[in-house]
C-alpha cells in the first residue's frame, strides 16, 4: 500500500485520502452521530466567518461541497446511465448515508434547470429558525455532482431551508454554460 501524503500535499483532497474507513475503524464502524458532524461543519463556519466575514465563509463551504460533490459522483455514481436511473441511484445513495431524502420535483434536460429537496438534511434539520438559508456546502456538492453528470457547469441555489423556517430544503440548479471546457 502506498503511502497518500506523498502523492501530493496532505491537506489536496482527493477520494483516495478518505482512507479505508472499514478497515480503520473496525469496531466504531463507518457511522457517526449527526451531531459529531454538526460540531466540524458549525464551528468551522464559525472560525472561517471571522476570519473571511459571511460570504466569504459561505464561498469556502460552497467550494468545498463542490469539490466534494465532484468526487462524490465519480466515485459513487453511475455517470452513464439514463437521468432517471441517475436520479434514483442518488436518491438511493443520500439516503443510504443519511445525507437526507432527495427528491426531484422538477427538472429540463434540455435547459439544465431543475428543483430538487432534501429533507431530513444532514446540515440543517432540526436547527432553531433563523429566517435564513444555511446550507451553503449543499449548494456547492449538488452543483458538483450535476456538473459531473451533466458536463454543464451547474450554480445550485438553497430556496428554502429548515432554518428558514421550512419543513425541507429546496434547491434550484441552473447551467452557467454550455459545457465544462466552454
Amino acid at each position: 500500500m502506498s503511502n497518500i501524503f506523498l502523492q501530493g500535499p496532505h491537506n489536496r483532497f482527493t477520494w483516495d485520502k478518505l482512507g479505508n474507513i472499514k478497515d480503520g475503524r473496525k469496531n466504531l464502524g463507518e457511522s457517526m452521530p449527526v451531531l459529531v458532524y454538526r460540531l466540524l461543519e458549525y464551528s468551522m463556519n464559525h472560525i472561517l466567518t471571522d476570519k473571511l466575514g459571511t460570504e466569504g465563509a459561505d464561498d469556502v463551504f460552497r467550494d468545498a461541497g463542490h469539490l466534494a460533490g465532484t468526487e462524490f459522483a465519480k466515485n459513487m455514481l453511475p455517470l452513464d446511465a439514463p437521468l432517471g436511473t441517475f436520479l434514483a441511484e442518488l436518491q438511493r445513495i443520500f439516503q443510504e448515508l443519511k445525507i437526507g431524502i432527495l427528491r426531484m420535483e422538477e427538472m429540463d434536460e434540455e435547459s439544465g434547470i431543475f428543483t430538487l429537496t432534501v429533507a431530513e438534511d444532514l446540515d440543517c434539520s432540526g436547527l432553531p429558525p433563523t429566517d435564513e438559508v444555511v446550507c451553503n456546502y449543499d449548494e456547492g456538492f449538488i452543483a458538483g455532482i450535476m456538473t459531473v453528470y451533466t458536463g454543464r457547469t451547474y450554480k445550485v441555489q438553497e430556496i428554502d431551508c429548515w432554518a428558514s423556517g421550512a419543513r425541507v430544503c429546496r434547491f434550484q440548479g441552473r447551467v452557467m454554460d454550455k459545457g465544462m471546457g466552454s
